[in-house]
């Protein structure tokens, strides 16, 4: 069975998979309280159950309620790095041929 993600793309290029149910459990939990006005039992269960169904289903809704309701470290212990593969960069090599520079910067110790 395939699983859904969100790609998302840092502004440094590193690119990261977030699971899309966890984003459309967070949306379904919050619509489902609003929408019954209580936190469980079977009327919120229900509620909770169709909008999760229909945020996992709809692209627009989990990029949106991702960018727009939640924050990175909701996700950030569920997201795993895809780009660059940290099992195909070549440390060494990098640190051998790698772009080197000389940088100044205040200490923090």
């Amino acid at each position: 069975m395939m699983a859904r993600y969100l790609r998302v793309t840092m502004p440094n290029g590193l690119k990261f998979d977030v699971p899309a149910e966890l984003i459309a459990r967070n949306r379904a939990a919050y619509y489902a309280k609003a929408d019954t006005g209580i936190v469980s039992g079977p009327e919120y269960d229900k509620e909770f159950a169709a909008e999760y169904e229909y945020t996992l289903n709809d692209d627009f809704e989990l990029i949106d309620w991702a960018a727009n309701n939640m924050n990175w470290d909701e996700v950030e212990h569920n997201a795993r790095l895809v780009w660059p593969d940290p099992q195909v960069v070549d440390y060494q090599e990098g640190w051998v041929n790698g772009e080197k520079e000389i940088v100044e910067l205040e200490r923090i110790d």
